[in-house]
């Protein structure tokens, strides 16, 4: 169900006089905590409900007490006696494992972040999806890897769907003003990330901590690294298809160094409207937390004229062919997006641990689309049957590596 269906759920006349009851699936990565910023500008409004985190204990107790969360939650198992030492006398309750995720995601709330990277974010998400509240998306791969099935879930649930990518918050902002049969196609904006003006020649000696510094976004390392390749403007363009329910020749993208535009939607009649803000996720958050209005951010202001001026140009899929690879996966449908995810999760974990090169990322996902054109032709039925396509994709693409070592 494209979110525009759901936008009559939640309205001023029926919001509760109560606080907001909040969970975040992944608060402790840089969508987590910048939701926390936001949510700790006035405390009085929200009761948070459920915090979750992968690894970093420390921070998930610190973040768990600081916001008095009912509940705190460590994916990895092993970590629980350090979680539970960590909460001892505070009354928070804590949990660990798959198990325990699923609780947190299905425990009532109002409003829910799903910001867990990468396919492990899928159940828990679905799971918050089922309540039937709002869901705040900023876990794309939900929508690469499961999308139909996902989609089904969100109409089932009546669940509102709020995408907190900046592109797909901005096309969000811009198409509710538009009938969607007036919309031609929209244009999502990338900034060619550190390697924009790079050779090909100098990707390939590219070290993961120049990919790593990105010129406008402060972002976790997976998405970092997949916007220096472009493969993550390949993966909105195929979370914009079962977002808005467009067809591949009304998606495109636009290379926009500023990061000022984040969306552009062109109109039957020859209008072509654009959403503008200063590259923070603090906006596009806190147009999901406050949706249907608005509220205060701190964020800079936008001053074009200190600005001077706005460029674009059409991006160089020869020197960043990841975006061709996504592009051609969003022509192909099926599951051919499931295994794209799971290839190029295991290529940045793999660059990330410098087992391969810069340009080996993208080389690596398009050999393993090659190697696993049987999963890629598959039509799963449920969840399960997308993770089982995930798990066979990651295991063929690690059997890859050594050629691209």
């Amino acid at each position: 169900m494209p979110f525009s269906l759901t936008a009559v759920k939640i309205g001023v006349a029926t919001r509760p006089a109560r606080p907001r009851r909040i969970s975040i699936l992944g608060a402790t990565g840089s969508i987590g905590e910048s939701t926390l910023d936001l949510i700790g500008r006035n405390p009085p409004a929200y009761q948070v409900v459920a915090l979750t985190g992968g690894q970093n204990v420390t921070r998930l107790a610190e973040l768990a007490i600081l916001h008095r969360a009912e509940l705190a939650v460590i994916a990895d198992p092993s970590r629980y006696a350090d979680l539970h030492t960590a909460l001892a006398g505070t009354g928070i309750e804590a949990g660990a494992g798959d198990e325990a995720l699923l609780d947190a995601a299905s425990r009532p709330a109002d409003w829910v972040m799903a910001a867990i990277v990468g396919a492990a974010g899928l159940k828990p998400t679905l799971q918050a999806v089922r309540q039937g509240t709002a869901t705040a998306l900023a876990n794309k791969e939900c929508l690469v890897s499961a999308g139909a099935i996902f989609m089904a879930e969100v109409t089932r649930a009546n669940t509102i769907l709020l995408p907190v990518d900046s592109e797909h918050s901005a096309a969000m902002q811009i198409m509710a003003g538009a009938p969607k049969e007036r919309i031609e196609r929209i244009c999502l904006t990338a900034s060619g990330g550190p390697f924009r003006g790079w050779s090909r020649e100098q990707m390939a000696e590219a070290r993961p901590e120049q990919a790593l510094n990105h010129p406008n976004w402060s972002m976790g390392p997976k998405v970092t690294i997949d916007s220096a390749t472009l493969m993550n403007k390949g993966l909105e363009l195929l979370e914009a298809h079962h977002l808005f329910s467009l067809a591949p020749s009304q998606l495109d993208v636009l290379t926009h160094p500023q990061s000022i535009v984040h969306c552009l939607v062109y109109l039957s009649d020859g209008a072509v409207l654009a959403q503008m803000s200063c590259p923070d996720m603090r906006t596009p958050i806190a147009y999901s937390l406050a949706w249907p209005e608005r509220m205060h951010v701190p964020t800079k202001r936008l001053d074009l004229a200190e600005i001077g001026a706005l460029t674009f140009e059409a991006p160089d899929m020869e020197r960043f062919p990841a975006l061709r690879v996504a592009k051609e996966v969003l022509a192909a449908g099926g599951s051919a997006g499931t295994v794209l995810n799971a290839a190029n999760e295991v290529a940045v974990e793999a660059f990330l641990a410098k087992r391969i090169g810069f340009l080996a990322i993208a080389a690596l996902v398009e050999t393993a689309l090659e190697k696993s054109a049987d999963l890629a032709t598959l039509s799963p039925q449920n969840v399960d049957d997308v993770l089982a396509i995930d798990s066979e994709t990651r295991q063929r693409a690690k059997a890859l590596l050594g050629r691209f070592a």
